[in-house]
């Protein structure tokens, strides 16, 4: 078996760390979550000399050690806990060359808590720019480590920091500082009652106490002879730890640091004056917004055409290849078309994927954060909230999960509340077949459509409904709190391919595959409630439709038999009672099927539809095709301005998605605020589009 080296990779916000992590690990990684919470656990495995790898943990951001969250606390718990099964033999620290200073911070703290520790020093590529030169070798000696100089971004230094990681025995552990000298009396007596303790790590137990006072842990055994400190004595112990910390830093750098102001640049800052300026930065990021969902439309059309084209003759060549009979039935009518009806959106929910991981490899989205703080905090929100509100734009799982970096319960609390309204990718797929259904495929002027246009509308009312939603809870919710918003503007830099590569394969993979399931499952119970049906109306279709259509033969006959037989199946019948609940919506027993089932997930309607239209037709047909055949009692197309803008707005506002409930009941712990969350959005979008289709009709 091979040697199995554990890899902490720690570091700062934005100082590549990341990058790191995909050039160590490749594709050869998975997420997941930590046991009993939500925060997102990434980890991947490393090949390095022959018969040894490295188990690479990559862990939550953070800029020191004395957390401000629950999503840092995750670093500490486990660095304290040698009987964790993550504990690293190594610690990586991963830090930049421009923000040296800040980064050696964290650094120096995890070297207290003698963890054998690398220092990687990233953005190498930058230095001559920006006009820095390192004294590695002081540096090395100065801060008792090994120092791996790399450029992430052209790929240089990684072999020799996997070196430094299979060397990883002969590193020292040793503290490079002794911070703990600001108040001798308190440390002599806390040493002399726990002689057998890390006195850095029972420093850190004492003081996160402090901000993390909630959690079950482990009570210390006080004795007599020690004396517990005030919160607010041990604040300002704190403060006074770092201050020491930020002496050894500076005069370390002051030997091994140089920067020579001639040769550095101010492009940043003036690209930074125009876009966070309070109007133009704006127009430009709407601009930049438009152009992306435009794109999403354009370059994904081919592809999406090929799918639809390849699953029809899938479900065509089954049908051929193999026996007729129930089982294939299913296959053909009920699995292919089911999946068929979410596979073809991959490409623009790719796409999707694609822009937004390049805004932020790029450094644009700290940018946008930051502009949209201004518009935030007159709502009850700060600029921390928008990092889950455009993370919802792929999955409001994560982005339920990210309002773990902010620390004030309330802004917390509704931020994880109006999330939902962000227009995620799994309402996309709906969005994307009704638009195309009731929406002109024209353009104004040469490059812009209605339909992007459309697309664009439906993102901006989530927002706004968001933002809304948060001014009416901040205005009602009686908790009193204070926040201040602090964060960090990246350089900017061209985004990595790999980087982004990655990104982009492991979500769509994500939502294909936990959409896929539920899809799945689905398709096939309501293959089985439409191809059976409770009574002789269903078994004796043919007879009953053969004497009553005598005037119609062949396919004509054939389609007559397949629409009698689905309305009296099982889902027929279920359809048909709750008909006259969304009857008034403009949707028909179909429609109200498709509705009901993808309240367990938003992107099964699409499936939903796929499978209940195949269902007894041999005609190669897309989905979008047999949707716009669809006509009402009066003969009209069932798809019509009316209907469409009122179903695009019920799944703009409807809660439908079971995950994310439950992932809400976890972090307010109780079913209260996602039972409210779930009445309330129902109650709007059904409303909304009620309003929309009867003013429209």
């Amino acid at each position: 078996m091979a040697k199995q080296i554990k890899v902490s990779l720690i570091g700062n916000p934005n100082t590549g760390k990341t990058s790191v992590f995909n050039l160590l690990t490749g594709l050869n990684q998975q997420v997941g979550n930590y046991p009993g919470i939500t925060v997102q656990k990434k980890e991947g495995i490393c090949k390095l000399s022959r018969g040894v790898k490295a188990h690479i943990l990559d862990l939550p951001g953070t800029y020191s050690l004395n957390a401000s969250s629950l999503d840092e606390n995750v670093v500490i718990e486990l660095l304290l806990n040698k009987k964790d099964k993550d504990f690293p033999d190594v610690a990586v620290v991963v830090s930049d060359v421009e923000n040296l200073k800040r980064n050696l911070l964290l650094f120096t703290q995890i070297k207290d808590l003698e963890i054998p520790t690398i220092l990687v020093i990233n953005m190498a590529d930058r230095m001559k720019r920006t006009g820095i030169t390192l004294d590695v070798p002081l540096l090395e000696k100065e801060l008792n480590t090994k120092i791996a100089l790399i450029s992430a971004r052209k790929n240089e230094g990684i072999d020799e920091l996997k070196q430094l990681i299979e060397s990883y025995g002969t590193l020292s552990s040793e503290p490079c500082v002794d911070a703990l000298t600001f108040a001798p009396d308190y440390f002599e007596r806390l040493k002399k009652a726990f002689p057998k303790q890390s006195l850095y790590k029972l420093w850190l137990v004492i003081t996160q106490d402090v901000n993390f006072r909630k959690i079950d842990k482990q009570e210390l055994d006080i004795t007599p002879d020690f004396q517990i400190k005030s919160e607010s004595e041990l604040k300002r112990f704190q403060q006074k730890e770092t201050i020491k910390r930020y002496q050894f830093i500076n005069n370390v750098l002051k030997k091994g640091l140089f920067i020579d102001e001639k040769a550095a640049t101010g492009v940043r800052a003036r690209l930074d004056r125009i876009l966070t300026h309070k109007v133009w930065g704006y127009a430009i990021f709407f601009a930049i917004l438009l152009l992306i969902f435009q794109a999403i439309y354009d370059w994904s059309s081919y592809p999406m055409d090929l799918i639809d084209e390849g699953f029809a003759w899938l479900s065509e060549v089954t049908k051929s290849v193999l026996p007729a009979g129930p089982f294939v039935d299913l296959i053909t009518d009920g699995i292919i078309p089911g999946l068929g009806g979410i596979v073809i959106f991959i490409p623009q929910i790719a796409f999707l994927f694609l822009f937004i991981s390049i805004l932020e490899e790029s450094g644009y989205m700290s940018r946008v954060v930051f502009l949209m703080d201004r518009v935030m905090r007159k709502f009850g929100l700060s600029g921390k909230s928008v990092v889950p509100l455009i993370s919802g734009t792929a999955c409001a799982i994560p982005a339920v999960m990210a309002t773990r970096n902010i620390e004030n319960w309330k802004e917390r609390l509704i931020t994880i509340l109006v999330v939902p309204f962000t227009t995620c990718s799994a309402r996309l797929p709906v969005y994307l077949i009704i638009i195309a259904l009731v929406i002109p495929d024209e353009k104004i002027g040469w490059i812009f459509s209605y339909q992007s246009l459309t697309l664009m509308l439906l993102y901006f009312i989530g927002f706004l409904a968001a933002v809304g939603a948060s001014w009416i809870l901040n205005k009602t919710l009686n908790i009193k709190s204070k926040s201040y918003f602090v964060i960090e503007m990246p350089g900017y830099k061209v985004p990595m391919f790999k980087n982004v590569a990655i990104n982009v394969i492991e979500k769509t993979k994500a939502f294909v595959f936990g959409a896929g399931k539920i899809i799945l499952a689905i398709s096939i119970i309501l293959w089985v409630l439409a191809s059976f049906g409770p009574n002789e109306k269903f078994s004796k279709a043919e007879e009953i439709v053969s004497t009553a259509h005598t005037n119609l033969t062949g396919e004509e006959l054939e389609t007559e038999i397949a629409s009698y037989k689905l309305e009296h199946s099982f889902i027929g019948y279920a359809g048909k009672a709750i008909e006259p609940i969304v009857a008034p919506l403009g949707y028909d027993w179909k429609i109200g099927i498709g509705i009901i089932s993808s309240f367990a997930a938003r992107e099964v309607f699409v499936g939903t539809l796929a499978t209940i239209y195949s269902v007894g037709s041999d005609e190669e047909e897309t989905i979008k095709n047999r949707m716009a055949a669809e006509v009402d009692a009066k003969g009209l197309p069932l798809f019509n301005l009316a209907s469409g803008i009122s179903l695009l707005l019920f799944y703009a506002f409807a809660m439908q998605c079971m995950s994310t409930l439950a992932i809400v009941k976890r972090e307010t712990n109780g079913w209260k605020w996602p039972l409210m969350q779930l009445v309330f959005m129902s109650l709007l979008a059904y409303s909304t589009a009620l309003i929309a289709y009867q003013i429209l009709k």
